[in-house]
Protein backbone atom coordinates (compact mmCIF):
# COMPACT_ATOMS: atom_id res chain seq x y z
CA UNK A 1 0.00 0.00 0.00
CA UNK A 2 1.13 3.51 -0.58
CA UNK A 3 0.83 5.18 3.28
CA UNK A 4 1.43 8.47 4.00
CA UNK A 5 2.42 9.51 7.34
CA UNK A 6 1.70 12.64 9.17
CA UNK A 7 3.71 14.16 12.38
CA UNK A 8 3.87 17.38 14.37
CA UNK A 9 7.09 19.79 13.25
CA UNK A 10 8.76 20.44 16.37
CA UNK A 11 10.55 17.22 16.75
CA UNK A 12 12.45 15.35 14.41
CA UNK A 13 11.53 11.45 13.49
CA UNK A 14 13.53 9.99 14.95
CA UNK A 15 14.66 12.17 18.04
CA UNK A 16 17.83 12.35 19.35
CA UNK A 17 16.55 13.04 23.41
CA UNK A 18 12.88 13.58 23.65
CA UNK A 19 10.23 12.59 21.77
CA UNK A 20 8.54 9.50 22.49
CA UNK A 21 6.12 9.57 19.44
CA UNK A 22 8.76 10.21 16.90
CA UNK A 23 10.04 7.09 18.31
CA UNK A 24 7.23 5.20 17.71
CA UNK A 25 6.70 6.74 13.80
CA UNK A 26 10.21 5.74 13.13
CA UNK A 27 9.45 2.36 14.37
CA UNK A 28 6.45 2.14 12.10
CA UNK A 29 7.45 3.52 8.96
CA UNK A 30 10.76 1.03 9.40
CA UNK A 31 8.19 -1.57 10.26
CA UNK A 32 6.16 -0.73 7.49
CA UNK A 33 8.86 -0.31 4.66
CA UNK A 34 10.21 -4.04 5.55
CA UNK A 35 6.74 -5.43 4.92
CA UNK A 36 6.60 -4.01 1.22
CA UNK A 37 4.78 -0.66 1.79
CA UNK A 38 5.25 2.53 -0.10
CA UNK A 39 5.32 5.37 2.70
CA UNK A 40 5.89 9.36 2.43
CA UNK A 41 6.48 11.18 5.48
CA UNK A 42 5.59 15.21 6.27
CA UNK A 43 7.47 15.86 9.55
CA UNK A 44 10.61 18.10 10.88
CA UNK A 45 13.24 19.26 8.31
CA UNK A 46 16.17 17.50 10.49
CA UNK A 47 14.14 14.03 10.47
CA UNK A 48 16.58 11.26 9.18
CA UNK A 49 14.04 8.29 7.92
CA UNK A 50 13.71 5.93 5.72
CA UNK A 51 10.55 6.65 4.16
CA UNK A 52 10.14 6.71 0.25
CA UNK A 53 8.93 10.15 -0.02
CA UNK A 54 9.73 12.73 2.51
CA UNK A 55 8.34 16.25 3.01
CA UNK A 56 10.03 18.76 5.24
CA UNK A 57 7.76 21.20 7.24
CA UNK A 58 8.64 25.05 6.95
CA UNK A 59 7.31 26.08 9.89
CA UNK A 60 8.67 24.26 13.05
CA UNK A 61 6.06 25.62 15.73
CA UNK A 62 2.54 25.86 16.23
CA UNK A 63 1.90 29.20 15.24
CA UNK A 64 -1.76 29.66 13.18
CA UNK A 65 0.68 30.90 10.51
CA UNK A 66 2.57 27.85 10.38
CA UNK A 67 -0.47 25.60 11.00
CA UNK A 68 -1.56 26.51 7.71
CA UNK A 69 1.34 26.52 6.20
CA UNK A 70 2.06 22.80 7.20
CA UNK A 71 -2.28 22.03 6.46
CA UNK A 72 -1.38 23.38 2.56
CA UNK A 73 1.87 21.21 2.62
CA UNK A 74 -0.22 17.98 3.72
CA UNK A 75 -2.47 18.47 1.16
CA UNK A 76 -0.58 18.02 -1.70
CA UNK A 77 -0.85 14.40 -0.98
CA UNK A 78 -3.55 13.88 -3.41
CA UNK A 79 -1.54 14.37 -6.05
CA UNK A 80 0.09 11.18 -5.02
CA UNK A 81 -3.19 8.94 -4.45
CA UNK A 82 -2.26 7.42 -0.80
CA UNK A 83 -4.01 4.10 -0.13
CA UNK A 84 -4.29 5.21 3.74
CA UNK A 85 -3.61 8.81 5.30
CA UNK A 86 -2.02 8.39 8.95
CA UNK A 87 -2.09 11.43 10.77
CA UNK A 88 -0.16 11.60 14.42
CA UNK A 89 -0.32 15.81 14.46
CA UNK A 90 -2.91 17.89 14.57
CA UNK A 91 -6.32 17.16 13.24
CA UNK A 92 -6.15 20.20 11.62
CA UNK A 93 -3.26 19.04 9.01
CA UNK A 94 -6.14 16.64 7.26
CA UNK A 95 -8.51 19.92 6.85
CA UNK A 96 -8.12 19.77 2.81
CA UNK A 97 -8.16 16.13 3.00
CA UNK A 98 -11.31 15.55 4.32
CA UNK A 99 -13.95 15.84 1.99
CA UNK A 100 -12.01 12.98 -0.58
CA UNK A 101 -12.80 9.54 0.55
CA UNK A 102 -8.96 8.03 0.89
CA UNK A 103 -9.19 6.63 4.25
CA UNK A 104 -7.84 8.81 6.97
CA UNK A 105 -6.74 7.02 10.68
CA UNK A 106 -5.82 9.98 13.56
CA UNK A 107 -4.13 8.65 16.07
CA UNK A 108 -4.28 10.09 19.46
CA UNK A 109 -1.22 10.34 21.72
CA UNK A 110 -2.95 12.59 24.58
CA UNK A 111 -6.76 13.75 25.60
CA UNK A 112 -8.86 14.22 22.56
CA UNK A 113 -10.66 17.24 21.91
CA UNK A 114 -14.32 15.91 21.34
CA UNK A 115 -15.45 18.96 19.49
CA UNK A 116 -12.50 18.59 17.28
CA UNK A 117 -13.80 14.69 16.81
CA UNK A 118 -16.82 15.54 16.16
CA UNK A 119 -16.03 17.97 13.24
CA UNK A 120 -13.82 15.85 11.54
CA UNK A 121 -16.39 13.12 11.11
CA UNK A 122 -19.20 16.02 10.22
CA UNK A 123 -16.98 17.39 7.30
CA UNK A 124 -15.43 13.79 6.20
CA UNK A 125 -16.61 11.86 3.32
CA UNK A 126 -18.79 9.06 4.22
CA UNK A 127 -17.03 6.53 6.88
CA UNK A 128 -13.34 7.71 5.88
CA UNK A 129 -12.13 8.61 9.01
CA UNK A 130 -10.99 6.47 11.93
CA UNK A 131 -9.75 7.04 15.17
CA UNK A 132 -7.05 5.05 17.24
CA UNK A 133 -5.76 6.03 20.74
CA UNK A 134 -2.54 5.28 22.33
CA UNK A 135 -4.65 3.31 25.83
CA UNK A 136 -7.94 2.33 26.05
CA UNK A 137 -8.01 5.38 28.54
CA UNK A 138 -7.48 7.43 25.41
CA UNK A 139 -10.00 5.55 23.56
CA UNK A 140 -12.54 5.28 25.24
CA UNK A 141 -13.08 8.90 24.98
CA UNK A 142 -13.56 8.96 21.52
CA UNK A 143 -15.82 5.81 21.42
CA UNK A 144 -18.82 7.33 22.33
CA UNK A 145 -18.92 9.51 19.19
CA UNK A 146 -17.50 7.04 16.51
CA UNK A 147 -15.55 3.64 16.02
CA UNK A 148 -12.04 3.35 17.53
CA UNK A 149 -9.39 1.10 18.53
CA UNK A 150 -6.25 1.17 20.54
CA UNK A 151 -3.15 0.14 19.45
CA UNK A 152 -0.46 0.57 22.20
CA UNK A 153 3.14 2.53 21.36
CA UNK A 154 6.02 0.53 20.94
CA UNK A 155 10.21 0.52 21.98
CA UNK A 156 12.50 -1.39 20.33
CA UNK A 157 13.39 -4.95 21.88
CA UNK A 158 16.98 -4.28 19.98
CA UNK A 159 17.65 -1.14 21.48
CA UNK A 160 16.67 -2.51 24.94
CA UNK A 161 18.18 -5.15 26.46
CA UNK A 162 17.19 -7.69 28.70
CA UNK A 163 19.19 -7.55 32.10
CA UNK A 164 18.50 -10.15 33.75
CA UNK A 165 19.96 -9.70 37.48
CA UNK A 166 21.12 -5.77 38.68
CA UNK A 167 22.74 -5.57 42.25
CA UNK A 168 21.60 -5.00 45.80
CA UNK A 169 22.36 -1.98 45.53
CA UNK A 170 20.63 -0.84 42.07
CA UNK A 171 18.81 2.95 42.39
CA UNK A 172 15.56 3.07 41.41
CA UNK A 173 14.97 5.83 38.09
CA UNK A 174 13.12 8.73 37.27
CA UNK A 175 12.85 9.49 34.17
CA UNK A 176 10.85 11.94 32.51
CA UNK A 177 10.24 15.84 31.89
CA UNK A 178 11.29 17.59 34.79
CA UNK A 179 7.74 19.38 35.61
CA UNK A 180 5.29 18.94 38.47
CA UNK A 181 3.29 16.22 36.77
CA UNK A 182 5.75 13.84 36.19
CA UNK A 183 6.36 13.46 39.76
CA UNK A 184 10.17 13.87 40.16
CA UNK A 185 9.57 15.69 43.48
CA UNK A 186 7.59 12.94 44.64
CA UNK A 187 10.11 10.23 43.60
CA UNK A 188 12.31 12.21 45.67
CA UNK A 189 10.26 11.58 48.70
CA UNK A 190 10.20 7.73 48.01
CA UNK A 191 13.54 7.32 47.55
CA UNK A 192 14.29 9.29 50.96
CA UNK A 193 11.84 7.16 52.84
CA UNK A 194 12.76 4.02 51.14
CA UNK A 195 16.34 4.58 51.98
CA UNK A 196 17.24 3.98 48.59
CA UNK A 197 19.77 5.98 45.57
CA UNK A 198 17.66 7.56 42.86
CA UNK A 199 18.36 8.86 39.61
CA UNK A 200 16.64 11.53 38.08
CA UNK A 201 17.09 11.61 33.84
CA UNK A 202 15.12 13.95 31.27
CA UNK A 203 14.73 17.54 29.93
CA UNK A 204 13.54 20.52 32.19
CA UNK A 205 10.89 22.27 29.85
CA UNK A 206 11.74 26.63 30.17
CA UNK A 207 8.74 26.83 31.89
CA UNK A 208 9.77 24.40 34.86
CA UNK A 209 12.82 25.56 35.38
CA UNK A 210 11.56 27.15 38.91
CA UNK A 211 10.11 24.37 39.70
CA UNK A 212 13.36 22.13 39.45
CA UNK A 213 15.26 24.76 41.08
CA UNK A 214 13.35 24.86 44.04
CA UNK A 215 11.71 21.39 44.46
CA UNK A 216 14.59 19.27 42.36
CA UNK A 217 18.10 20.72 42.74
CA UNK A 218 18.06 21.29 46.68
CA UNK A 219 18.13 17.65 46.63
CA UNK A 220 20.57 16.54 44.42
CA UNK A 221 23.49 15.00 46.82
CA UNK A 222 24.79 11.55 47.82
CA UNK A 223 21.74 9.70 47.02
CA UNK A 224 19.72 11.59 44.68
CA UNK A 225 21.41 12.36 41.32
CA UNK A 226 20.18 14.62 38.19
CA UNK A 227 22.23 13.30 34.77
CA UNK A 228 20.06 15.63 32.31
CA UNK A 229 18.78 14.07 29.24
CA UNK A 230 19.36 10.88 28.01
CA UNK A 231 19.84 9.42 24.56
CA UNK A 232 18.79 6.23 23.78
CA UNK A 233 21.80 4.15 24.27
CA UNK A 234 21.95 5.39 28.02
CA UNK A 235 18.21 5.19 28.45
CA UNK A 236 19.02 1.97 27.79
CA UNK A 237 21.56 1.31 30.46
CA UNK A 238 19.81 3.22 32.75
CA UNK A 239 16.73 1.49 32.83
CA UNK A 240 18.45 -1.61 32.78
CA UNK A 241 20.25 -1.13 36.13
CA UNK A 242 17.76 0.43 37.68
CA UNK A 243 15.72 -1.71 40.25
CA UNK A 244 12.48 -0.64 39.58
CA UNK A 245 11.15 3.18 37.66
CA UNK A 246 9.26 5.12 39.51
CA UNK A 247 6.15 6.71 37.71
CA UNK A 248 4.80 9.34 40.81
CA UNK A 249 2.18 11.00 37.82
CA UNK A 250 0.50 13.97 39.11
CA UNK A 251 -1.83 13.66 35.81
CA UNK A 252 -3.38 10.82 33.98
CA UNK A 253 -0.90 9.71 32.09
CA UNK A 254 -2.22 8.80 27.97
CA UNK A 255 0.39 6.13 27.70
CA UNK A 256 4.24 6.67 29.04
CA UNK A 257 6.78 5.02 27.06
CA UNK A 258 8.99 4.89 29.38
CA UNK A 259 7.06 2.81 31.07
CA UNK A 260 7.76 -0.06 27.92
CA UNK A 261 11.09 0.99 27.84
CA UNK A 262 11.69 -0.09 31.52
CA UNK A 263 9.51 -3.48 30.81
CA UNK A 264 12.07 -4.00 28.14
CA UNK A 265 14.76 -4.10 30.09
CA UNK A 266 13.61 -6.25 32.35
CA UNK A 267 12.80 -3.45 35.13
CA UNK A 268 9.46 -3.10 37.41
CA UNK A 269 7.72 -0.15 37.37
CA UNK A 270 5.92 1.42 40.20
CA UNK A 271 3.22 3.91 39.14
CA UNK A 272 0.14 5.80 40.14
CA UNK A 273 -2.81 4.39 39.44
CA UNK A 274 -3.60 6.74 37.10
CA UNK A 275 -4.26 7.38 33.21
CA UNK A 276 -3.02 4.47 31.10
CA UNK A 277 -0.78 3.32 34.14
CA UNK A 278 -3.38 1.05 35.27
CA UNK A 279 -3.35 -0.89 31.39
CA UNK A 280 0.32 -1.08 31.41
CA UNK A 281 0.97 -2.16 35.01
CA UNK A 282 -0.30 -5.24 35.89
CA UNK A 283 0.10 -5.31 39.68
CA UNK A 284 1.96 -7.75 41.01
CA UNK A 285 2.84 -8.98 37.52
CA UNK A 286 4.97 -6.56 36.31
CA UNK A 287 5.13 -3.76 38.70
CA UNK A 288 3.21 -2.64 41.56
CA UNK A 289 0.00 -0.23 41.12
CA UNK A 290 -0.55 3.10 44.30
CA UNK A 291 -2.13 5.06 45.16
CA UNK A 292 0.36 7.15 47.64
CA UNK A 293 4.29 7.79 48.26
CA UNK A 294 3.70 4.88 51.73
CA UNK A 295 2.19 2.68 49.06
CA UNK A 296 4.92 3.22 46.63
CA UNK A 297 7.46 2.78 49.64
CA UNK A 298 5.82 -0.45 50.78
CA UNK A 299 5.97 -1.83 46.89
CA UNK A 300 9.75 -1.16 46.62
CA UNK A 301 10.38 -3.60 49.32
CA UNK A 302 8.30 -5.93 47.76
CA UNK A 303 9.91 -4.93 44.34
CA UNK A 304 12.27 -8.25 44.06
CA UNK A 305 9.29 -10.63 44.03
CA UNK A 306 8.76 -9.40 40.49
CA UNK A 307 10.38 -11.55 37.73
CA UNK A 308 12.04 -9.27 35.34
CA UNK A 309 11.71 -12.00 32.62
CA UNK A 310 8.14 -11.93 33.12
CA UNK A 311 8.33 -7.91 32.88
CA UNK A 312 10.22 -8.55 29.43
CA UNK A 313 8.48 -11.29 28.25
CA UNK A 314 4.79 -8.75 28.50
CA UNK A 315 6.21 -5.87 26.81
CA UNK A 316 7.92 -8.44 23.61
CA UNK A 317 3.57 -9.54 23.50
CA UNK A 318 2.08 -5.88 24.20
CA UNK A 319 4.95 -2.93 23.25
CA UNK A 320 7.00 -4.89 20.44
CA UNK A 321 7.68 -3.54 17.08
CA UNK A 322 5.84 -6.49 15.71
CA UNK A 323 2.88 -5.66 17.69
CA UNK A 324 2.65 -2.31 16.55
CA UNK A 325 3.10 -2.82 12.83
CA UNK A 326 0.83 -6.00 12.75
CA UNK A 327 -1.77 -3.60 14.57
CA UNK A 328 -1.89 -0.52 12.66
CA UNK A 329 -1.54 -3.12 9.59
CA UNK A 330 -4.93 -4.81 10.53
CA UNK A 331 -6.39 -1.21 10.60
CA UNK A 332 -5.20 -0.15 7.21
CA UNK A 333 -5.88 -3.41 5.48
CA UNK A 334 -9.90 -3.18 6.79
CA UNK A 335 -10.01 0.64 5.39
CA UNK A 336 -9.32 0.21 2.41
CA UNK A 337 -10.81 -3.21 1.46
CA UNK A 338 -14.76 -2.28 3.09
Amino acid sequence: MKIAIITDPEIPVPPVYYGGIERVINLLITGLKKSGHEITLFAHQDSKTSADRFFSYSGTNQSKISLLKNTFLVSKLMFYKPDVVHNFGRLAYLTFLMPFRVPKVMSYQREPTISQVKKAIKFSAKNSMYFTGCSNYITNQIKPFTPASTVYNAVSMDDYQFQKDVSSDAPLVFLGRIEPIKGAHLAIKVAQLSNRKLVIAGNIPPQAQHYFNSEIAPFIGQNISYIGSVNDQKKNELLGSAVALLMPIEWNEPFGIVMAEALACGTPVIAFARGAAVEIVENKMNGYLCNTILEMVNAISKVDQISRKVCRNDAENRFSETALIRNFEEIYFRLTTN
